[in-house]
């Protein structure tokens, strides 16, 4: 073959497709409802170019490494669009058709977009995700007569949960308190957070992997952290050695198919002082309360605003970092985020049957202060008929929780 014989794309249809982590049906069930908002914004064809979105229409969770992917839908196709270095997988971890797109010149991503999108149509974006750059290029190769931000309708389509995913987020869940307790058991006075963490990691991915044989397993993580390094709830692991009396923060993060579900949970070494007990004590009151508040017809704001109340009576808002909770689905701290289901003064979406939500206040005291730390408690509801259901099964407090 010589070099102007190479392709720009082509099929590469190797193997057998895999067994995926919902049916064939439950795709085609998010397709339809894709195209459905797709009619509704007027767009003719999609360009969908985020991890989630590609993951939860197509089933395939791609590995970006600095190349481009999509997913292009039209009112008859869905066919994602890879990288030659992929080669096979893609296809087969696919619900639908796949192209491979070559390294051979520059841009043949989006010729292989073009060949399946058309050009001169209504164009339906992620606004969320393109970047300035790829825009350009879609621009270029595209011609699209009309651009349309899809990311809020397909957010939206992804808040309510089927079923299946469900099932799949309770395991999840589960699989996170097998994390906990492997956590629990190894923490000692000496030992490292990194060491901690691994045991914790250690143990959910030979869990996900002993219930869901077909998987692929990657991006399971903990978050294990010691004294001053609780003060943030995404400070990462270091090597600090874990001292008598010191605050803990227990952050497991099962991973299945692109699904996250989480655990946190606040503990203290051997022992725990007065000042910091009240706190903790506290924390785990606005986390009781909170959790009572999420039912059908509430809003995300105001139950926001009730669980600041209950803070500010007892002269603690000051110390809130964050929203107190968010939705669960296919995200991670890379990628993802169904932004309008989060627990904050400034949204006001009204919790519904099917959806997943976190509760999990934090408390941050500042270092020098009596009881200086990060408290958190973290557990995962599903909204129901009449109130929520809580899958978190691994206990907080004092009572389980002062360990070693």
């Amino acid at each position: 073959m010589t070099e102007n014989e190479r392709p720009e794309f082509f099929r590469f249809h190797n193997g057998t497709k895999a067994r995926l982590p919902f049916s064939g049906a439950e795709y085609d069930s998010r397709l339809m409802g894709l195209r459905a908002a797709m009619d509704a914004a007027g767009a003719e064809v999609a360009v969908l170019t985020s991890m989630q979105n590609v993951a939860y229409y197509a089933g395939f969770l791609y590995c970006s490494f600095g190349r481009p992917y999509a997913l292009v839908v039209t009112a008859s196709e869905a066919v994602t669009i890879s990288a030659g270095i992929d080669a096979g997988q893609p296809w087969r971890r696919n619900h639908g058709d796949n192209i491979t797109y070559t390294d051979w010149a520059r841009d043949n991503f989006w010729r292989a977009v073009a060949h399946v999108a058309g050009t001169g149509r209504a164009v339906a974006i992620e606004g969320d995700h393109l970047t300035l750059a790829q825009g350009v290029r879609l621009r270029s190769f595209l011609a699209p007569r009309e651009e349309i931000d899809i990311a809020p309708a397909t957010m939206q389509q992804r808040m309510r949960k089927s079923p299946a995913e469900i099932a799949l987020i309770r395991a999840g869940a589960e699989i996170a308190d097998v994390g906990g307790h492997a956590i629990r058991a190894a923490v000692a006075e000496g030992v490292r957070e990194i060491d901690v963490a691994m045991a914790g990691r250690d143990a959910m991915e030979l869990e996900i992997a002993r219930r869901f044989p077909d998987a692929e397993y990657r991006d399971t993580w903990v978050w294990f952290q010691s004294g001053l390094n609780t003060d943030g709830a995404h400070n990462p692991v270091t090597a600090r050695k874990l001292e008598r009396g010191d605050i803990l923060s227990l952050n497991t993060f099962p991973m299945i198919s692109g699904y996250y579900t989480a655990l946190e949970r606040t503990m203290f070494l051997a022992e725990v002082d007065a000042a910091s007990l009240r706190y903790w004590q506290a924390n785990v009151a606005a986390h009781e309360f909170g959790m009572s508040l999420l039912k059908p017809g509430a809003t995300c704001a105001d139950v926001t605003h009730a669980i600041n109340d209950f803070l500010a009576a007892r002269d603690l808002l000051p110390y809130r970092s964050f929203g107190y909770g968010h939705s669960f689905g296919i995200l991670s701290h890379y990628y993802g985020r169904e932004a309008g289901l989060e627990l904050r003064e400034d949204i006001d979406t009204v919790l519904e049957p099917g959806m997943v939500i976190s509760m999990e206040p934090m408390l941050t005291i500042p270092e020098g202060q009596p009881g200086a730390g990060g408290y958190r408690e973290h557990d995962i509801l599903i909204v129901t008929e009449d109130g929520a259901e809580n899958i978190t099964g691994y206990p907080y407090g004092p009572d389980f929780n002062l360990v070693g």
